[in-house]
């Protein structure tokens, strides 16, 4: 058993609180069969699906949020050189203006 694998509540495919989204994530399926699954034991079993999937929700702990943003993004540091916002529009230097009120 790989000791990686662990049943979260999906963060990423949810429509409620994201138990059915976990479930086939864990079980590499579609996440539809499974809210078919629930639907199905819901309606064929006095609510049992429904008893299940509330109880899952309280259980099972959500997926961990990664730390790191997932596409490559570099913050820069407040004391770099290099200016924070470009503009293509010529600004004039302070020691023009003073220049110019003289």
């Amino acid at each position: 058993m790989n000791p990686e694998r662990r049943l979260y509540r999906s963060t990423k495919d949810r429509m409620f609180a994201g138990v059915c989204g976990g479930i086939a994530e864990y079980l590499e399926v579609d996440p539809t069969l499974v809210r078919l699954v629930f639907v199905a034991l819901t309606l064929l079993s006095s609510g049992a699906g429904l008893a299940m999937y509330v109880i899952m929700m309280l259980i099972v702990p959500e997926e961990p949020r990664d730390v790191q943003p997932t596409q490559p993004y570099k913050a820069k540091r407040a004391d770099s050189e290099e200016p924070v916002v470009t503009s293509s529009i010529p600004v004039p230097n302070d020691t023009d203006s003073s220049q110019s009120d003289a």
